[in-house]
């Protein structure tokens, strides 16, 4: 018999940690992946000890195209039933449009959008013939937000998967599969130094700022109850 495991993409820092911390608080058993393995086991080993949770991992980089597939496959080789989706891995581009790669814009539409497509479908199925299951897609306020003069790709991206997680509620819903957009506003994490916008997080006052921790809070229970959309 399959046991039950939520899947959290991105899970080595930020959003997708605590996430992954609130979860095993809440007695679910987990599956982290992000690049970084070193740190993926040392999370996975904290977590198990704190929450008497089976925490397990696997390392791997959504920019590659065979990335999704090989997650789905080490789930299947275990014999673990994914209940719970979480899409949550992030990429940023800090140079201007006209300044940066193909390779990094590609690299950026697989991480945000491709891979989030090609997981969902990957497990849907089997959350069809198991009669449920929830998603999560980590999007962002910017979905909603003007463009903005760096990130040209990061909005659009997130709007797209705002569309698509209303879609697979449309479509999966009957089958008691639900999925939430979770659209959080400016939020402390590493994520805009990495992606070279740190200078505007700077400039947003304090009271606009959340923590990645109640950002994972009010997005998983959002999810947990099967709401369309947490922003």
């Amino acid at each position: 018999m399959k046991e039950s495991y939520a899947l959290i993409t991105g899970s080595s820092s930020g959003i997708g940690l605590e996430i992954a911390y609130y979860l095993a608080e809440k007695g679910f058993n987990l599956i982290l992946t992000a690049r970084r393995e070193s740190l993926l086991k040392d999370i996975s080993k904290d977590i198990s000890l704190k929450h008497k949770v089976k925490a397990d991992f696997v390392s791997c980089d959504l920019s590659k195209k065979e990335a999704p597939k090989e997650i789905f496959e080490y789930c299947n080789s275990k014999n673990y039933f994914v209940e719970i989706l979480i899409n949550n891995a992030g990429y940023g581009i800090s140079a201007p449009f006209h300044e940066s790669s193909m390779e990094d814009e590609e690299k950026c539409i697989r991480v945000l959008s491709i891979s989030v497509i090609a997981l969902t479908k990957l497990f849907i199925p089997i959350m069809m013939e198991k009669g449920g299951g929830k998603i999560m897609i980590v999007s962002s306020i910017a979905a909603f937000a003007p463009p903005s003069a760096i990130q040209s790709l990061y909005g659009p991206t997130k709007t797209f998967v705002n569309r698509f997680s209303e879609a697979i509620n449309l479509n999966y819903n009957k089958n008691g599969i639900s999925s939430t957009a979770v659209c959080p506003g400016y939020t402390v994490t590493n994520f805009h130094t990495a992606s070279g916008v740190q200078d505007e997080m700077d400039r947003v006052p304090k009271f606009l700022k959340k923590s990645a921790k109640r950002i994972a809070i009010e997005g998983v229970n959002a999810m947990l109850k099967g709401k369309a959309i947490c922003v």
